[in-house]
């Protein structure tokens, strides 16, 4: 089951309930091992992730796309509360992991604030939620941000289809 809102803010807003704990599915964001299993777009493989899991840490990672290049992506943690939320700051960047523009979308903002939820629910299921804005955006970038919501939701349904796909397959 899927929701999708648009709040007032033009903040981004996908939740999933997913069939496994909340502690399985805190540690799918939280280890490296288990995210090169399923983070990403359909179709790309996870390369050389390295996590600093803590307030100022990163995650740092390679999108290698079927054709073989590599985009790269990192998250800058401000907030963990385990296991009920993440917040970090997230951005495409260079292979040591400097800030970049998104390779495909000259005006994307060049940092989103992401907002991960993790709620019990009842029969062992949690239901995960993102937020998404973009963060110091000038006008230009707010403005792909915001009319860019029904691209998001078909990115953000395929990640969370692959979560799905891997919980499937893993228990503990």
């Amino acid at each position: 089951m899927t929701s999708i809102q648009t709040a007032a803010s033009a903040d981004f807003v996908i939740s999933r309930v997913l069939d496994a704990p909340r502690d399985l599915v805190w540690k799918c964001f939280t280890e490296p091992e288990r995210m090169q299993q399923w983070w990403g777009p359909k179709g790309v493989t996870i390369v050389q992730p390295k996590m600093d899991f803590r307030p100022g840490g990163t995650f740092h990672y390679g999108m290698k796309t079927p054709d073989g290049s590599i985009m790269w992506g990192r998250q800058v943690y401000r907030e963990i509360v385990p296991p009920e939320r993440i917040v970090f700051i997230n951005s495409f960047s260079d292979e040591k992991g400097g800030l970049a523009r998104h390779p495909m979308a000259p005006t994307w903002p060049i940092e989103m604030l992401s907002v991960f939820t993790f709620e019990e629910q009842p029969g062992g299921k949690t239901k995960f939620t993102i937020r998404w804005s973009a963060h110091n955006a000038t006008a230009e970038e707010q403005k792909t941000f915001d009319e860019g919501h029904a691209s998001m939701t078909g990115g953000w349904s395929g990640t969370l289809e692959q979560l799905e796909a891997y919980l499937a397959k893993t228990k503990s």
